[in-house]
């Protein structure tokens, strides 16, 4: 009787003996402390890139005044989350056919280039190329670094880890709105961008010396061009029709009719390209697995709603509750650091229970009722009981992050792990963009001719317009707790082997 050789499965491809051998040339056992080593080499990265997506919430107004110009304050979100969005697709496909140190190095000269442009812009049209310029590297800064982990550990002992990467994103969310707040009140708005150039220095030479030991698993893919331009243009073209919308042209207008036919008919075009492509950008067959799409859906909507939180309640503690910039940021505080211990926690549990969905359920029952508690009392908030129901929030989303991350990855092939990670962190801030786009039209809805966010809140109630918005952020996550009740509860594997149907 002859011994089966494994072969790996994704969705309906099979891989022959030869790929599944393939998957792990090259590739050296390392130890623990090695592990470590490697994971926290590429957390600075990852944090570089989160904190430019909040740091600068609560410089709007003074970046406004400097300029003259609050009405395109929201663009200077908006700019970096576009960019960052629509490129991380490519940068997963990039790694996986070039590896991982080749496309972190690319992601972080880009970043600190648009950093550059961004420092020195002579006026707001400059700052907001800068910006793009500052998303297209921001967009490998905060993927790469996953891939990098499931590259490293089996999928049962991604949890324990990937608790490391939820508290550098949450810490980086939590601290971008307090940074940005100390620097608009005590120096000049640009050091924002200045202090990027020695983290992306410090970030090549960490990476670059830490990742020779990474265990490689490149492929010759095809880069599919084509269905990253395709996929760029529906989803600017998306973007743009919606934070245009109501804001400087009417919904019903020519303008923002022809962005939403642009983008329906790129998005068309991107869905034929992935059936008929050689190589889709986003393999079909990884789609087609159940986990996979529970687990990039329930990861989007969450992530989306804190995401889109952490940038307007520093508005909301300023405008609502009457705090200075400062004070708006160090309120936030509390919800990184409840976030983080939730996470860091549950991510220790992941891989030691059989039941892994049970804690992050719960918690994100929890998550959900304080942020519709948030909506109800909106205006009745006390700054201590404004502290309490975040650190409710943070406590209760948590587990989430890396039990949508774990599930992905324990279900896809090795030489794919790029392009997955690259799928989920896209559809990701895909929802947060659109998200902070419809947070900003609830908020606009009622603001005056003449004002913006950045210089104003609606008059009359603000609170109400920040009720409205606390309770779309309920109803987000709400959907993520779906996904994940729905998603099938797989064993997580311990070895090397990826086989999944």
């Amino acid at each position: 009787m002859t011994a089966r050789t494994p072969i790996a499965r994704i969705g309906t491809e099979t891989l022959s003996p030869m790929d599944a051998l393939a998957d792990r040339r090259e590739a050296e056992p390392l130890t623990h402390r090695q592990t470590l080593l490697i994971v926290l080499g590429v957390l600075l990265p990852t944090f570089m890139g989160s904190l430019d997506q909040t740091i600068l919430a609560t410089a709007l107004p003074t970046i406004g005044r400097d300029f003259g110009d609050m009405h395109s304050l929201p663009w200077l979100i908006t700019a970096y989350l576009l960019a960052s969005t629509a490129i991380i697709p490519l940068y997963g496909k990039i790694a996986d056919i070039h590896g991982r140190r080749f496309t972190l190095r690319i992601a972080i000269l880009t970043y600190m280039a648009g950093s550059l442009v961004c420092a020195l812009a002579p006026s707001m049209l400059v700052l907001i190329f800068g910006r793009v310029l500052h998303g297209l590297g921001g967009g490998g800064l905060s993927s790469v670094g996953m891939i990098v982990l499931a590259d490293l550990v089996s999928p049962k002992e991604r949890g324990r880890y990937y608790g490391y990467f939820a508290a550098t994103y949450t810490t980086a969310g939590g601290c971008g709105p307090l940074l940005g707040g100390l620097i608009a009140d005590h120096l000049h708005w640009s050091v924002i961008f200045w202090i990027n150039i020695p983290m992306g220095l410090a970030a090549l030479a960490i990476t670059t010396s830490l990742l020779r030991r990474l265990p490689r698993h490149e492929r010759p893919h095809l880069l599919d061009i084509v269905g990253a331009a395709l996929i760029v243009m529906a989803s600017v073209s998306f973007m743009l029709a919606l934070n245009l919308a109501g804001v400087r042209y009417p919904w019903s207008s020519p303008p923002i009719l022809a962005l939403f036919a642009v983008a329906l008919i790129m998005g068309s075009l991107f869905v034929l390209r992935l059936l008929t492509a050689p190589e889709p950008l986003i393999p079909v067959s990884m789609l087609k697995n159940p986990i996979v799409r529970c687990a990039i859906v329930a990861n989007a909507f969450g992530w989306g709603s804190i995401i889109g939180l952490n940038v307007f309640l520093p508005i909301y503690l300023q405008g609502v509750m009457g705090l200075s910039p400062t004070h708006a940021g160090l309120s936030l505080v509390v919800l990184m650091v409840a976030l983080n211990t939730s996470a860091g926690l549950a991510g220790q549990v992941l891989g030691r229970v059989r039941r892994y969905k049970r804690l992050p359920t719960a918690a994100l029952l929890l998550s959900i009722g304080a942020v519709t508690s948030l909506a109800w009392h909106a205006s009745e908030m006390t700054p201590l009981s404004f502290e309490f129901t975040l650190i409710l929030v943070g406590a209760g989303f948590g587990p989430m992050p890396s039990l949508t991350a774990v599930a992905l990855q324990n279900v896809v092939a090795r030489h794919q792990l790029g392009i997955s990670v690259g799928t989920m962190n896209f559809s990701r801030n895909l929802l947060a963009t659109m998200l902070i786009a419809v947070f900003g039209a609830i908020v606009l809805a009622g603001t005056p001719p003449g004002q913006s966010l950045g210089s104003a809140l609606p008059t009359g109630n603000p609170a109400e317009a920040f009720g409205r918005l606390f309770l779309v952020a309920a109803a987000s996550m709400s959907i993520a707790l779906i996904a994940i009740v729905v998603m099938e509860e797989k064993p997580l594997q311990a070895g090397t082997e990826i086989e999944a149907g």
